[in-house]
């Protein structure tokens, strides 16, 4: 049987550094047998099939090609269709209320507990909020990423120890799910 996944690769194509042509990428994904290949953006969203492997394993072996391709590391998360609709459709905050550019998702390589964000005082950083989900993180920001205290805050790096993250704005969320359940 075979499974459409997506593809999040972290940090490639931002200002200048971990350079990723989509095009290649492409390629470099079809020598590995997946299927139906498409890229979303150039921030590194891929929609791919396999019919071999699991979430794990196919984000190892993406990250393990990507590495002795281009020489650099870069960390993947994979994740199959039922899982990323179920992610939209937990979200906490009224996304069809809200500009896609205030709503963002922080997928995480495996489960985080509300006791890693402890030290995070939320009402110092309000009207921004976030929620935990199931190895998501959905973040509320009116003013959107760039300016956003609590992104800022949520990204330190001693909070995510341990932890592959990697964020998404909400049209890509949708656009994401959208490619594989097609």
């Amino acid at each position: 049987m075979t499974t459409t996944y997506a593809a999040l690769l972290r940090g490639i194509n931002v200002g200048g550094a971990k350079k990723v042509p989509m095009a290649e990428l492409r390629t470099l994904m079809e020598g590995l047998g997946y299927g139906d290949v498409r890229t979303y953006l150039q921030s590194g969203n891929a929609v791919f099939s396999s019919g071999a492997g699991d979430e794990e394993s196919l984000a190892a072996e993406l990250s393990g090609a990507i590495g002795e391709h281009f020489g650099f590391e870069v960390g993947v998360l994979v994740r199959d269709h039922a899982y990323l609709r179920a992610v939209r459709e937990a979200c906490p905050f009224p996304a069809a209320e809200l500009e896609a550019r205030q709503l963002h998702i922080t997928y995480f390589s495996h489960p985080v507990d509300a006791e890693r964000f402890s030290s995070v005082e939320p009402a110092a950083f309000l009207p921004e909020e976030f929620r935990l989900g199931d190895r998501v993180l959905y973040l509320y920001a009116p003013d959107g990423l760039g300016r956003s205290k609590l992104a800022e805050t949520l990204g330190k790096a001693r909070l995510l120890k341990g932890v592959l993250a990697t964020t998404r704005n909400w049209n890509t969320v949708v656009k994401l799910e959208e490619l594989t359940g097609a």
